[in-house]
């Protein structure tokens, strides 16, 4: 007699999978790396020798999966996907900086999607550092530590001295435990794309995130954009593997294309379901949204290019959600790898910008933008490169005639009357007036002509300005006549930028 095996029998405890978030330079990576450092010696199959957007380690027995991404850029672009991928956040802010407007927006996306979350207060070797008064400003933001009533943990550490990293990851096998993540490992790989790249030698290579299910060598994996068979199957440190279990990071070789960060992965039993379910998702999309632009909008093209996909999901989501009312983002070109020759002269065409994230300039490249006196903006930090765009952005809108209102002078005699000169006398009543402004001429409040102001005096000398109460002799150049008992109105005109 065969013994049925119950469904129950194939959940496991899966590993907590853990994104960091924070303020740009409030120590996101360095305590990424701390944890690395702290816990992947080299001796265990040489570290991690490259970037692949995630990696695990082992604290007290258990595993945890930490998700090495360009920020909470790319954890919103996944959840948007429908594709969460963290089970668990943790929110840096530096001890002595406290709350900027990075962290603000990482608390919003915390909260949006719902996942546990444990506060990192960093820089704590500094001795500036106040961990108080950054638990008091998450108090204000409705981010509450327990410290302060709350139930959110807080830990201090410092990613330099690695103080406290071992507390960090205690209190996320806590949450763990009390969260209780499952894995049926009666079902088969489903998960999410954390990275992925064009390698020149192995073809389009994925990272992975497993989260529910294995996953096999040979396996068929789909996406909604590509698919393929698993040829190689390795762990975060390159290890040669033969099945992945659910929490897991990976590396695959076998996709036909490199796929979309932030998209869902499962796999398919045959290659013509996968290709149905690829063939379905093109026909709704195929239509695609076309840029209808107004003509009283500007235009910025750009040309993209980024070290891996991963940053270019995140960077194109966050173009996209800037304010795109006066001036429409066009990206003519991207994509993974250097800057060539052919984004120079796609450049020079259609009179667009070269932003790079992580990458170098090739040398034929190099040389035409020297001839062409192009420039290129590099950029190490998402948060830098989108100020840079919002910059261009401004650049782009028109600059608008602004008036500014000076003050007004009372008519009390006319001395003199040329052709389309005057000089006048009369009492400054309200604001104050100065040499160069422009003249409104009115009488009996109906304007009759405009000039501007050539010379000023009081008490017969020549002075650069004067204030209410003042009486003043001007030299006024314009049209109209101005007579006793009318009135003069100072102002000057600015080209202003109103912005976006």
């Amino acid at each position: 007699m065969v013994k049925e095996i119950k469904k129950q029998d194939n959940i496991i405890n899966r590993p907590p999978v853990v994104v960091v978030l924070g303020h740009v330079d409030h120590g996101k990576s360095s305590i990424l790396e701390a944890i690395k450092d702290f816990k992947i010696t080299s001796k265990e199959a040489g570290g991690i020798t490259q970037h692949i957007g995630a990696y695990e380690i082992e604290q007290d027995g258990k595993k945890i999966t930490f998700i090495d991404t360009p920020g909470h850029e790319a954890f919103s672009l996944m959840r948007s996907r429908g594709t969460g991928a963290a089970d668990i956040a943790i929110l840096v802010v530096a001890g002595e900086e406290g709350i900027k407007p990075q962290t603000k927006e990482a608390i919003e996306h915390i909260k949006k999607s719902g996942i546990p979350a444990v506060v990192a207060i960093n820089k704590m070797d500094k001795p500036q550092a106040d961990a108080l008064r950054v638990k008091q400003e998450l108090l204000e933001k409705d981010f509450i530590v327990e410290e302060m009533g709350g139930k959110i943990p807080c830990v201090e550490v410092s990613a330099k001295t690695k103080k406290g990293i071992p507390d960090l990851l205690s209190v996320i096998l806590l949450i763990s435990e009390m969260e209780d993540f499952k894995g049926d490992l009666g079902k088969t790989g489903e998960g999410v794309v954390i990275e992925a790249y064009a390698d020149s030698k192995r073809g389009p290579t994925t990272t992975l995130l497993l989260r529910d299910g294995v996953l096999n060598l040979q396996d068929i994996i789909v996406t909604d954009l590509t698919f393929g068979k698993i040829k190689i199957l390795e762990d975060f440190q390159g290890r040669i593997l033969k099945k992945a279990m659910p929490s897991q990071p990976i590396v695959v070789i076998g996709f036909e294309k490199v796929p979309q960060v932030g998209e869902g992965f499962s796999v398919y039993s045959d290659f013509e379901l996968a290709r149905k379910h690829i063939i379905n998702h093109k026909r709704k999309i195929e239509h695609g949204d076309v840029l209808v632009i107004d003509e009283d909008k500007k235009v910025l093209n750009l040309i993209l290019k980024t070290d891996v996909v991963g940053s270019l999901e995140a960077i194109r989501g966050v173009l996209k959600n800037l304010p795109q009312e006066k001036v429409i983002i066009r990206i003519l070109s991207e994509g993974v790898g250097e800057i060539n020759d052919n984004d120079v002269k796609l450049a020079l065409s259609s009179n667009a910008r070269i932003v790079g994230f992580r990458v170098k300039t090739d040398r034929v490249a190099s040389g035409l933008l020297a001839r062409e006196g192009i420039r290129v903006k590099i950029f190490d930090v998402i948060y830098e490169l989108i100020q840079a765009v919002r910059e261009m952005m401004e650049k782009r809108v028109e600059a608008t005639i602004v008036r500014d209102d000076l003050g007004k002078l009372k008519i009390l005699a006319v001395f003199k009357t040329e052709k389309n000169r005057q000089i006048v006398g009369g009492r400054i009543i309200q604001g104050g007036v100065k040499r160069g402004v422009k003249i409104e001429v009115f009488h009996d409040d109906e304007k009759i002509g405009q000039g501007k102001l050539v010379h000023l005096q009081r008490n017969k000398k020549d002075i650069e300005k004067a204030g209410k109460g003042d009486e003043v002799g001007l030299l006024y150049e314009g049209s109209g006549k101005i007579d006793k008992g009318d009135l003069l109105v100072f102002y000057i005109e600015e080209k202003k930028k109103l912005g976006l």
